[in-house]
């Protein structure tokens, strides 16, 4: 069993490796000169938004003032920060599958029932491109048939925390997620906790929110700390507040306190801890946990470099891109072409030639490559491609061209989900199963929500 220090840190690695991978510097630039203009639908697309929404119809079906304030909503809307801190799962830190996210939530006149602003992950069979989609949803209605999980999900909630998607309350994240605050604070209330990835000093005014959203006739809320593990925090009326555990059966009947309102805020503890720097962080999150100071703009998107020196026939040769093309620069095209037929010949070929054919089949920077493309960054894998490569390279047979394949046929079964053409879940492939295996024998046990 992982201790406390163990997992903090597995969760700690986990979010740096979204942070280097999951929302690139160009995605956000885009979105954000898109969503300054008034293009939220443009800002959407940026950002890998598929909006399944039309204000039109909802004009018509929930009248005209639901309409314009979902509409005022959606232009102060930052998909990019959305993307930012929507819930993610180990071991890769991609998006949590089949789920289903309340943005907002709205009151029709003389309506029964409230209308909410929902975003969907796709399920994990269709998750190609990471991409997300944006809906309206008001009851059974408006479910979606191919989803595993169409409604809204209690524990994964926005609503209450606008600060996480809307460009207007960012500067919130601050306050709420205790960066005002020293750290280690711990609450006089409740058993003994493992202070490490738990916003305990945060959940009586987080709770109070939550009952004031809800309006229960109990002032009780349940905090979910892991698949089997409950607390009931109940206010005594006078601001006092007292947790104990309970089973999770028990819990369901009273409100639950949203993951992102569990959890300390990972981009907080990954700057507390040394980990990452404010350059690297979304401009808007680190506006908001650096105020002390002016951030840094966001560093760029780097491409690997190509193999630069290779020792061959006790000489230092070079290996460098000429033509668009990765090549030996020391040896000339009549030397590499007889070379080549040699070792088509079952021959040795030059350590030169070795070297070009082992990044064109099995590169160094494999791992990031594969990185950007589970995390749906496909034009910064290519980049990378034609940084390592060339723009002119003809792959070759090997674990890179099999990545770049294989990336190819998901976004197609991606597509054929959105269609409604592929079924509720058809046999992963060979790199899903590769991919997948790990995460059920290595998540921790608190990965699964922040």
């Amino acid at each position: 069993m992982r201790s406390p220090a163990a997992n903090a840190e597995s969760r700690l690695s986990l979010w740096l490796r979204v942070r280097e991978y999951a929302v690139p510097p160009s995605m956000i630039q885009t979105a954000t000169e898109r969503r300054r203009v008034g293009d939220w639908a443009g800002a959407c697309a940026a950002a890998r938004v598929d909006v399944d929404l039309s204000l039109r119809a909802v004009t018509d079906r929930h009248g005209r003032e639901l309409a314009a304030r979902l509409r005022s909503d959606l232009r102060h809307l930052a998909p990019d920060l959305l993307r930012w801190h929507l819930p993610r799962v180990a071991p890769d830190g991609l998006l949590r599958p089949g789920l289903t996210v309340s943005l907002a939530r709205y009151r029709p006149d003389g309506g029964a029932h409230a209308v909410h602003l929902v975003v969907r992950t796709p399920p994990s069979w269709a998750d190609a491109g990471q991409r997300i989609s944006l809906a309206v949803w008001s009851g059974p209605g408006d479910d979606v048939r191919a989803h595993p999980h169409p409604r809204p999900d209690r524990h994964h909630r926005l609503d209450l925390h606008r600060h996480l998607w809307d460009a207007r309350r960012a500067p919130e994240l601050r306050t709420r997620s205790g960066a005002d605050r020293p750290p280690g604070e711990v609450p006089a209330f409740g058993p003994a906790l493992p202070q490490r990835g738990y916003a305990v000093h945060r959940w009586p005014d987080e709770a109070a929110r939550l009952l004031l959203a809800e309006a229960p006739t109990d002032r009780t809320v349940s905090v979910r700390l892991g698949p089997r593990r409950r607390l009931l925090l109940t206010d005594d009326g006078s601001g006092g507040w007292s947790a104990r555990p309970v089973r999770p059966g028990r819990a369901a009947r009273v409100p639950a306190l949203p993951d992102a309102a569990t959890w300390t805020s990972p981009d907080l503890d990954l700057l507390r801890h040394g980990m990452i720097g404010a350059d690297r962080l979304h401009p808007l999150v680190a506006a908001a946990l650096t105020a002390d100071r002016r951030p840094d703009a966001p560093a760029a998107d780097r491409p690997a470099d190509a193999p630069g020196l290779v020792v061959c026939r006790g000489a230092r040769h070079r290996i460098a891109l000429v033509g668009g093309v990765l090549t030996a620069v020391d040896h000339d095209p009549a030397e590499i072409r007889r070379e080549e037929l040699l070792a088509a010949l079952t021959g040795t070929p030059l350590p030169c030639l070795r070297a070009v054919d082992e990044a064109h089949r099995s590169p160094g920077s494999l791992p990031e490559i594969r990185a950007r493309l589970d995390h749906g960054d496909l034009a910064g894998a290519v980049a990378t491609v034609e940084a390592l490569l060339g723009p002119e390279a003809l792959l070759r047979p090997g674990d890179l061209r099999t990545e770049l394949e294989n990336a190819a046929l998901r976004r197609i079964t991606h597509g054929l989900f959105r269609a409604g053409l592929a079924g509720h879940c058809p046999p992963p492939s060979p790199r899903d199963r590769r991919r997948r295996a790990p995460a059920r024998q290595s998540r921790p046990r608190h990965a699964h929500a922040r």
